[in-house]
């Protein structure tokens, strides 16, 4: 069944159609306190933070090792493609369909710390000592490490619907860390929702996982319609190069709509699941 999902990010009406079965949850708060890696964190109860992540130099590097990453997956779909005047921002001049951003991102939604010329494990380090708990990069339920690459292209529907990470099984005891890399500002980060970790599921219509379809593509999250306040209010914290933001998985977050008009928005996403004693 069609239904449109209509949100506000920062106060601006989008609306797009969701195919799927929508239901409302149990009586059940998914989040628990106690147990949040987020809980030593005075953003516990907006449920998401921006942290500084980087030195300049180590952004660079990172950047350039998303860029060849890119490159890569570039050269595998796009015969006559050329690597040497490529730039991140001009992706979707490249890029000019759905179905060839479909084949680019099928590989760098799925990649591992092996991928990138940079030490992942320096971030695993850097975020156990911020939020007091130790965290790893391996997913034990997937058997490996796991990092997307997300691509936006602008005025496009290169998007999420909004979602929690959370009724993903491997993705529940987690901190989630999104990092913008280009293109990342007002008009094209990650939207959240504050404090929707803190909302019950007999509040909030959703479809169940691989149960959303949006534009022809099926998600593995499931789409959140609304909640029992209706329509969802959702804001773009924007963190600034160089910082990352970061959300505990059971926070309503996505429909990174891209508003720049001839800008492709790029970013890096990391989760650590926490080490339990």
């Amino acid at each position: 069944m069609s239904k449109s999902c209509s949100v506000l990010i920062d106060n601006e009406p989008y609306h797009f159609d969701v195919d799927g079965d929508f239901f409302w949850g149990e009586q059940y708060l998914l989040f628990n306190e106690a147990s949040s890696p987020i809980s030593k964190m005075k953003w516990k109860d907006k449920g998401f933070g921006i942290i500084q992540a980087f030195t300049d130099s180590e952004f660079r590097n990172l950047k350039n090792s998303i860029t060849q990453n890119i490159i890569k997956a570039l050269k595998v779909h796009v015969s006559d493609f050329d690597a040497h005047n490529f730039s991140l921002d001009k992706y979707h001049d490249v890029v000019t369909t759905n179905a060839l951003h479909n084949k680019v991102i099928d590989i760098t939604r799925n990649l591992e710390n092996s991928d990138f010329d940079f030490d992942i494990e320096t971030l695993v380090q850097r975020f156990s000592e911020v939020l007091g708990f130790q965290f790893t990069s391996y997913i034990e339920e997937l058997e490996k490490t796991h990092i997307q690459i997300r691509i936006s292209r602008p005025n496009s529907l290169d998007i999420n619907p909004p979602h929690r990470d959370s009724y993903l099984s491997y993705y529940q005891n987690i901190i989630n860390i999104w990092i913008p890399i280009h293109g990342c500002n007002s008009l094209s980060s990650l939207p959240v929702l504050p404090g929707s970790h803190l909302i019950p599921e007999n509040e909030i219509l959703r479809t169940e996982s691989k149960g959303a379809k949006i534009n022809g593509n099926t998600y593995y999250v499931p789409c959140i319609l609304k909640t029992k306040e209706g329509n969802m209010h959702l804001i773009r914290p924007n963190p600034k190069e160089g910082e990352a933001l970061v959300f505990t998985p059971y926070l309503i977050h996505g429909s990174a709509v891209n508003k720049n008009s001839d800008m492709t928005r790029v970013s890096l996403e990391l989760r650590f699941p926490r080490l339990h004693d």
